[in-house]
């Protein structure tokens, strides 16, 4: 199993390269100095004489993820924060675990497109394309299946099995960023009026309040 999961986990860094959109780097490396709080788009380089082989490295996607919540999953990232070898480089990785029925919630990445490989279990995956058409493209996977969900579109995953599912992901930005729809629509700090909410999904005040409650 170690082996099958050090295999996907390359082959979808590999996948990960090829679709890199960040800005190309102007020198060998930039090493995420995260001590510095000088504000850029990205992260201050750390002094390249003072760069260790720990700065390219982590350890972790071989543990299971807690996917003891409401949801029954749980994403293991593998971004700049984690990696600071990883800035300016335009890619990023996680493991998502899912319990049985487990959902990855509808969501976006606002500065990634995403390439998931199924490692174990079977998974439906699906996006929906934008206004106008708003076609819903899905499709179920099995271990060793391969599904892209071009950036900015939302997107999900659910366990379609009785048994736990591993999926590895790989996007084409060092800080990919997530949006999960309903914690934006209904979990925003401070809350979207409940009028505007109502009208928006044609619904009542009540309903919108029950649901801004549990986000």
């Amino acid at each position: 199993m170690a082996r099958i999961f050090s295999s996907f986990a390359l082959l979808a860094l590999a996948f990960s390269l090829a679709i890199a959109s960040d800005h190309s780097p102007l020198q060998d490396f930039c090493v995420a100095d995260t001590n510095n709080q000088v504000v850029v788009n990205g992260m201050t380089c750390k002094n390249a004489s003072l760069v260790q082989a720990s700065d390219f490295y982590f350890s972790g996607l071989h543990n299971k993820g807690n996917t003891s919540n409401a949801l029954g999953f749980r994403v293991t990232p593998v971004s700049v924060t984690q990696l600071p070898g990883l800035n300016t480089l335009g890619i990023s990785l996680a493991r998502i675990d899912y319990a049985p029925f487990g959902i990855n919630p509808p969501h976006t990445h606002p500065r990634a497109s995403e390439i998931l490989t199924v490692v174990k279990g079977s998974l439906e995956v699906g996006f929906v394309t934008s206004n106008p058409e708003n076609r819903h493209i899905s499709k179920i996977l099995k271990r060793g299946d391969v599904f892209v969900f071009p950036v900015n579109l939302v997107h999900y995953q659910r366990n379609v099995g009785k048994v736990n599912a591993i999926a590895i992901v790989g996007l084409s930005s060092q800080n990919p960023g997530v949006i999960p729809i309903g914690n934006v629509v209904f979990g925003s700090k401070p809350d979207i009026s409940t009028d505007i909410l109502a009208k928006a999904f044609q619904t009542s005040d009540d309903v919108i309040s029950n649901l801004q409650v549990k986000f």
